[in-house]
């Protein structure tokens, strides 16, 4: 007599977490300080900060400004708040940056104080590969002097519950990529650069600085090159090889994820109105992919 498999209900689809979910805009201010960009120029080896106090800041450098920190009881398991304003109510998340946008009227200056109104722009649910995805995106505003100075994007994907991506075994520390774009920068993120960026970025994710962590709960080789980090090399390549053009607008996509202790390029190709860049390591060529439009 064969044995009845047991029941196993089905989990409620995403959309059943988010379709009363609405938070509404939040306002933040910044005095835009001098200190967090000389700290990323240094993580950064440059030779000396990219902006002081009344220089315009570069593109995305404002990551640096504005930061979260909740209190350390309202950390989960992964090191990611369990609970905030624009944090969907979806069981077990599990978090990852997809990349996003930016239209750049003016570039925000540093040192004059700034505001932030940030808002919910749009809710999606997909069918990936693995089973359903939350595309969650947050708009933010930035402000300088009444005016609005540029208005960003960050799309941002959930799923419910571990997710098993396909990633390598084992990592070749000693493989360079190939590459042969006019504008390009190599470097080897080790674990001392990942923990002073997370700290700069209020950035408490575990995949970051936690090797066991990685190893047992998230089936990644090492700890995990963060994906903003991975946006800032490759729009350092248009202002260090075009630097009297000013970038307009851009675009980012965060592919697949680079390991520390890998050895990885920031690739560019320049045309008349603008660039196209990405990372590439020795296992692929479009870890993540971006373009750049001058004004």
């Amino acid at each position: 007599m064969s044995a009845v498999p047991a029941f196993r209900p089905e989990a409620p689809p995403l959309s059943s977490y988010v379709e009363s979910w609405a938070p509404g805009p939040v306002t933040d201010k910044d005095p835009l300080h001098a200190g967090p960009v000389a700290a990323l120029s240094a993580l950064l080896n440059l030779p000396d900060p990219v902006a002081t106090a009344g220089d315009m800041l570069p593109p995305l450098w404002h990551w640096l400004h504005f930061p979260r920190w909740p209190a350390h009881r309202e950390l989960g398991a992964d090191g990611h708040p369990l609970h905030g304003h624009f944090l969907p109510p979806v069981p077990q998340r599990q978090r990852m940056f997809a990349g996003g946008r930016c239209e750049i009227t003016e570039p925000l200056r540093l040192g004059e104080p700034a505001e932030r109104t940030s808002s919910l722009a749009s809710v999606t649910v997909k069918q990936g590969r693995s089973g359903e995805l939350l595309f969650v995106t947050e708009r933010r505003e930035f402000r300088q002097d009444g005016r609005l100075r540029l208005v960003e994007e960050q799309d941002i994907v959930y799923r419910s519950g571990r997710g098993a991506g396909q990633h390598p075994r084992a990592l070749d520390e000693s493989a360079y990529p190939e590459f042969d774009d006019p504008w390009h920068r190599s470097l080897r993120p080790d674990p001392a650069l990942l923990f002073r960026f997370s700290a700069l970025t209020a950035n408490a994710h575990r995949i970051h600085y936690d090797l066991p962590y990685c190893w047992n709960e998230e089936g990644y080789p090492g700890l995990v090159v963060h994906g903003p980090l991975l946006a800032l090399l490759m729009f350092e390549l248009p202002r260090r090889h075009a630097p009297d053009r000013r970038v307009r607008g851009l675009s980012y996509r965060l592919r697949t994820p680079v390991f520390a202790g890998e050895r990885l390029a920031a690739c560019g190709t320049p045309s008349d109105g603008g660039a196209e860049l990405r990372v590439a390591t020795h296992r692929e060529a479009r870890h993540a992919t971006a373009e750049v439009t001058f004004a």
